[in-house]
């Protein structure tokens, strides 16, 4: 294999990233400066006659003052520059015009990178440090996607072909020269950025610079102001997915912003993207002179802290910074670990973008491609564009996107149109306006030279619609080849030499043909693919069309299974031209046809579905006779349904409908309006609620009650495909209707109790990844008027407290599931108390308890510090301590109840008396190990088990934890899963939530959402005293030095015998038999992407319901992996047959203990059970530093075989086994008193 020189730089560079944090130079303009050039310097010997001021034209000094900028790159590369930028950020033909300089442009570029490269080179080896040089290639000053006329919005001053001719000739000057890495830069534009990642393609096509295909490509972009948008609109995502399809190795931020103001974009880019992140920020944001005051260190402690944050992979500076910026930034960075990019953020994705990102997944409902905005659909529209009302043409789009379109759809095939003109014109006007550009174009056309014109204007990535095989495959690979260098994603049509597909089979044949061309010749991401299989005419007395529909859908399932990746598009109105001029029928058709082809896969279709009826709405007759004529069920179909068009074309049905709910109780009617999208009466409904005092004593309330019980079944609908986006849209509207008429009333409610009720900063403390628990004390507190900022998990407790101050908090809340989150509580409580801060904390979490906050947390914090139970307390306690007129009273009952509990904890103590450890351990549990049987496992070592059938696991889901998560608790005799559906007061809302999880759980598994991943080990083992021996290899006589040791703990206060520990039930060494251990862990990974879309779209519900699951399917895969190791890898228990309650009532031998919980409460032997499996690597959970497992839906533990093996509780120890503990295990006696103070006995304070 022939490595060309791009891939051998890109594999340096790459392997260098791996290791550390790279550094970029600094500002060229702001070094330049400080040489304090005048007109001559610039003019040189070369340019003494030239006509123009060249004064500023700092690109330029590569050709009059060279030494001066190699000095200035040498500066940079002794401060610590792994990179250096060429002095070419103006190098283009376009730039240079500006100076009449154009002519020159090839020479600034060459002499620039050469310049750049002897620099490096010289560095290079003075240093032994390998320095490259990064080709600039700036924006130029003209844009693409703005007017540099406002009263000519659609009028641009340059063109993509321009700007690619210009980006080409500079890219040439680079790579001649020498440069390393292209860098595509300070782009406030995302148009030009294409333009030049184009260019870049295109020059690398030439024969001349095929070696050096492969060469790493940087871009980078500007955020121009806090709102996070590049100058021409853009978001940070928007802009990632813009320039994704040139694969860059690098992506990032530069200039404008000061590293403070660019730390939240660059976040967000790291997060979107799996490309190397680059940041170099000005120094600070200009002073009222221009000039940047930022000093050295200051920007480096910055930057310091992005490392530290793990979010950037290569820094430097940009305006204002010098070499020492660069070196201080340097010298900060170099502890740090370089950011480790996601592993595919977005797989099995569709990524578009307009001014917004566009992510389609999996879990994406029904994608709506407005239809209006075509001249061959739409009369008016075509209309509007003949006569040059562009203006009125745009509001057409306008509305589309109001309606719901997630995209739209641009077509000007029409024989008196000029297409190639009037698309992009329509395009431009359509970049002008932020509330229509946000969301992607999907270019359609059957001239290819059209889609051309229209994908030369699109600054986002786009759909183009469409190509096919109907020209054959020379062709179609050609057409496919330029779409691809255009960044956009392709519609093909099930059409090829032989014509339109109208048979499943044939369908089926050409997508497959096409796909595999696409993927396999000229690399298309499956993602990037979308098909239309042919929606063809039904209902026109031709016996060959009857089945149309059928083979659409048929061919549309069997698409989707065969060909992972792509997406199944279609045009609706094809499918109902028969009935053309009836459009009530048309309209029931395309329901009822969509209703199933997605339910088969379909994802998106260009549709005006804002007139498609609800499913459930379609009267019964209609529906039947739709179903009938599309699945082709009797001959006379079509007849029938014409029939019942002409009984019903006078429509006098409708007006007895629309008026009769009118008579309905007044929460029917505001239902009725909102599912419906009704609002001619909603006010008129919501006034008659508010004034209803006592049913509705506050206007919220008629938020909370009418109005979202009228949006949940709305939702219900959407989700069920029986709605659709637009539908859903008018429901909205309907609803911010009647909020808009409550405002008022809410403001004046408010102003006599506050804006907010409070606000609270809540978060999960540092090393703990677990959250459920917190995410619904947020919903609950939100939904009761106060204002929740919530900081996720994992959180240090110094941004906690930072938050808390900027942000005014009345409360903290903190959260915690494992047991070393309760010492991370303690260190909050003191450093408050250390800042004297006077803010009341709140205690919650699994592993927090009253008593524990009053023992250990309270008196570390002289203010309010108290335990919530769970949600439905919180809103209670938070009320009772911002109420001034009970705030005191409920303190001093807090405090009765705190000093009590503490007096009880302590007396108890007093009264329990221990055993020392010594005596513990005479009283032990004893085995006759010589009659005890002791079976042998199928294999020694680890086995892992990658993406486990999670439908093999739903029938050992343990649902009791489910429900308790939504706090639904029946009473007895209706307690537990399935008795609570029949609890008079939450079966019915238990019942709702379970078929919620069904709903969601079923999509989990259909589309693959989650993963299953584990690791089973068995090794031999034997006990020596409290701990455990595991050995390598079973062989006679065991080892001297064991594998690993896993330390125990044992029960030490005074009870009835035995005193137990988890030794105790592995035989021990002296005994000469040999025994065996078992080791395993479990995740279901994907939980955390697919919760954070949820987040993205604020369904709270939805975010909680995916964990509450994943959470059980971990638990279900560790109690069916046990029942797989009783049975048959160790099958001690083969013939063990039990049902799911059985298992979960635990009626089988053998146990399963984790550390950190009651039979060995220390997490830190999760650190030798991560060894001995090496879990990290084979499954990729990881531990925090608390030791919490991540994902958080994981589970761990040991197997014990032996029959007299249980479940016990360790429970409190002394000191004297506290420090024996310590001593085996070889750490400090603080440190274990740290991990174990939960069960400590005794204050170590």
């Amino acid at each position: 294999v022939v490595v060309s020189p791009g891939h051998t730089t890109a594999i340096e560079i790459e392997a260098t990233l791996k290791q550390r944090i790279m550094v970029f130079d600094g500002g060229m303009g702001t070094m330049i400066q400080n040489l304090r050039l005048e007109e001559q310097d610039f003019r040189g010997s070369q340019f003494i006659d030239h006509p123009k001021s060249l004064k500023g034209n700092n690109d330029l000094l590569s050709i009059t003052k060279p030494d001066s900028i190699y000095e200035i790159h040498k500066a940079y590369l002794e401060a610590g520059a792994d990179f250096i930028e060429t002095n070419t950020f103006s190098g283009t033909s376009i730039a240079q015009a500006d100076y009449a300089l154009e002519a020159f442009v090839y020479q600034l570029n060459f002499e620039s990178a050469r310049i750049a490269k002897k620099a490096a080179v010289d560095v290079t080896n003075a240093t032994g440090v390998k320095r490259y040089v990064a080709g600039s290639i700036g924006p130029t000053n003209k844009t693409l996607s703005v007017s540099p006329s406002v009263e000519r919005p659609e009028y641009r001053n340059i063109t993509f072909d321009e700007l690619v001719v210009a980006y080409s000739e500079q890219t040439r000057g680079l790579l001649d020269g020498g440069s390393d890495v292209l860098l595509v830069e300070t782009i406030f534009d995302t148009a030009n950025a294409k333009a030049a990642l184009f260019a870049i393609q295109e020059v690398l096509d030439e024969e001349k610079y095929s070696p050096l295909r492969g060469i790493p490509i940087f871009v980078s972009g500007t955020i121009v102001d806090k709102s996070g948008r590049t100058l021409s609109g853009q978001t940070g995502e928007a802009f990632v997915i813009s320039v994704s399809h040139a694969k860059p190795m690098c992506l990032g931020l530069n200039c404008a912003l000061g590293a403070v103001e660019m730390r939240p974009f660059i976040e967000v880019i790291g997060n979107f993207t799996d490309a190397y992140v680059i940041c170099y920020p000005n120094a600070g944001l200009p002073n009222t002179f221009g000039g940047y005051d930022e000093t050295p260190a200051t920007t480096a402690k910055y930057l310091a802290e992005f490392a530290a944050s793990g979010l950037v992979n290569i820094v430097g500076g940009c305006c204002g910074t010098t070499p020492e910026h660069i070196k201080a930034i340097a010298d900060a960075v170099r502890p740090h670990k370089p950011r480790t990019p996601p592993n595919n953020p977005h797989k099995g994705c569709l990524l578009l973008s307009g001014l917004e990102p566009a992510v389609i997944s999996s879990i994406t409902n029904f994608v709506n491609i407005g239809e209006r905005c075509n001249v061959a659909g739409s009369r008016r529209f075509a209309r509007l564009v003949q006569n040059g009302k562009y203006e009125a043409a745009l509001d057409v789009a306008r509305s589309q996107v109001e309606m719901g379109a997630q995209i739209l759809d641009i077509n000007m095939d029409e024989g008196m149109l000029d297409g190639k003109s009037v698309m992009p014109k329509f395009i431009n006007l359509i970049g002008s306006e932020p509330d229509v550009s946000k969301v992607p174009l999907c270019v359609d056309s059957s001239n290819f030279d059209i889609v051309v014109a229209g994908l030369k204007c699109t600054q986002g990535k786009c759909i183009v619609n469409s190509i096919s095989l109907k020209e054959g495959e020379e062709d179609f690979i050609n057409k496919a080849k330029l779409i691809k260098r255009f960044g956009a994603a392709v519609v093909v049509m099930a059409f090829d030499e032989d014509g339109q597909a109208t048979s499943s089979e044939d369908k089926v044949r050409i997508c497959t043909r096409s796909f595999r061309v696409l993927v396999d010749q000229i690399g298309f991401e499956p993602n990037d693919i979308i098909f239309d299989p042919n929606i063809l005419t039904i209902g026109t007395g031709m016996e060959e069309h009857n089945e149309y529909a059928i083979n659409f859908i048929a061919a549309t399932r069997i698409i989707k299974k065969n060909l992972p990746g792509c997406r199944i598009s279609g045009g609706l109105s094809n499918l109902s031209f028969s009935f053309r001029g009836m459009e009530r029928i048309r309209e029931a058709m395309h329901s009822v046809f969509l209703y199933h082809a997605i339910s088969a896969g379909m994802d998106m279709g260009i549709v005006n579905a804002g007139n498609l009826p609800v499913y459930d709405d379609i009267p019964k007759d209609l529906l039947k006779y739709c179903e009938d004529l599309i699945w082709n069920k009797n001959a006379e179909a079509t007849e029938t349904l014409l029939k019942y068009a002409q009984e019903h074309s006078g429509g006098g049905n409708k007006a007895v409908e629309s008026e009769e709910w009118r008579s309905w109780e007044v929460e029917d009617r505001l239902q009725h309006s909102l599912v419906k999208g009704i609002d001619k009466y909603v006010i008129e409904d919501t006034k008659e609620c508010q004034e209803n005092t006592e049913k509705y004593p506050r206007a919220l309330n008629v938020i909370e009650r009418p109005l979202m019980k009228g949006m949940s079944i709305v939702g219900d609908l959407f989700g069920a495909g029986k709605m659709f986006l637009p539908q859903v849209i008018k429901s909205a509207r309907v609803m911010k209707k009647a909020v808009g008429y409550l405002i008022p009333i809410m403001e004046e409610e408010k102003r006599a109790s506050n804006r907010f009720a409070g606000t609270v900063v809540i978060a999960t403390v540092k090393g703990d990844v677990h959250d459920i628990g917190k995410n619904i004390v947020a919903v609950v507190l939100g939904c009761n008027n106060y204002r929740v900022i919530d900081l996720g998990v994992m959180t240090p407790c110094e941004k906690i407290l930072q938050t808390a101050v900027e942000n005014n908090a009345d409360i903290i809340g903190l959260s915690g599931l494992i047991t070393p989150s309760l010492s991370e509580m303690i260190h909050v409580a003191k450093e408050m108390e250390r800042l004297g801060m006077v803010i009341p904390l709140l205690i919650g979490g699994a592993t927090t308890s009253r008593t524990h906050t009053a023992v250990k947390i309270s008196p570390r914090y002289s203010q309010p510090t108290i335990h919530v139970l769970d949600a439905s307390k919180s809103v209670v306690v938070i009320s009772s301590l911002l109420n001034e007129d009970v705030r005191m009273e409920y303190l001093e009952d807090i405090r009765e109840e705190y000093e009590d509990v503490r007096t009880d904890h302590y007396d108890s103590l007093l009264e329990r008396k221990f055993l020392t450890i010594a005596d513990a351990r005479s009283k032990k549990l004893s085995i006759d190990w010589t009659s005890s049987p002791i079976t042998e496992p199928k294999f020694i070592g680890n086995k892992v088990f990658h993406d486990f059938n999670i439908e093999k696991l739903v029938p050992y889901i343990d649902w009791k934890p489910f429900f308790d998560v939504w706090q639904l608790r029946g009473k007895y005799p209706n307690r537990g899963y399935p008795k609570i559906f029949k609890d008079k007061t939450v079966g019915e809302e238990a019942l709702r939530v379970f078929n919620d999880a069904q709903n969601m759980l079923q999509k989990i598994v259909d589309d693959g959402l989650y993963t299953m991943e584990g690791v089973v080990s068995f090794y031999p083992a034997n006990s020596v005293g409290d701990d455990i021996h595991v050995y390598a290899e079973d062989v006679t006589p065991r080892p001297t030095t064991p594998l690993a040791v896993f330390y125990g703990l044992r029960q030490q206060w005074e009870s009835i015998e035995p005193y137990y520990c988890l030794s105790d039930f592995i035989a021990p060494r002296v005994s000469g038999v040999h025994d065996y251990i078992g080791l395993f862990a479990v995740s279901c990974c994907g939980a955390q992407q697919l919760c954070a879309q949820f987040e993205r779209n604020l369904d709270d519900y939805s975010s909680i319901m995916a964990k509450a699951l994943a959470d059980r399917l971990a638990e279900a895969f560790a109690e069916a992996m046990h029942e797989i190791v009783r049975t048959t890898l160790w099958p001690y228990s083969s013939s063990e047959s039990l049902e799911a309650g059985d298992l979960h009532k635990i009626k089988y031998q053998g146990i399963r203990p984790a550390p950190g919980y009651p039979s060995q409460p220390d997490h830190t032997e999760k650190l030798t059970m991560w060894e001995v499996m090496g879990v990290s690597e084979s499954i990729g959970t990881k531990l925090t530093e608390s030791l919490a497992m991540d994902p958080p839906a994981s589970v761990s533990g040991l197997y014990f075989a032996n029959e007299n093996a249980k479940y016990f509780a360790v429970g409190k120890i002394d000191e004297d086994q506290v420090s024996d503990y310590a001593a085996r295990k070889g750490c400090s006696k603080s440190e274990i008193e740290e991990w174990l103070s939960p069960i400590l006995c005794y204050d170590p304070t």
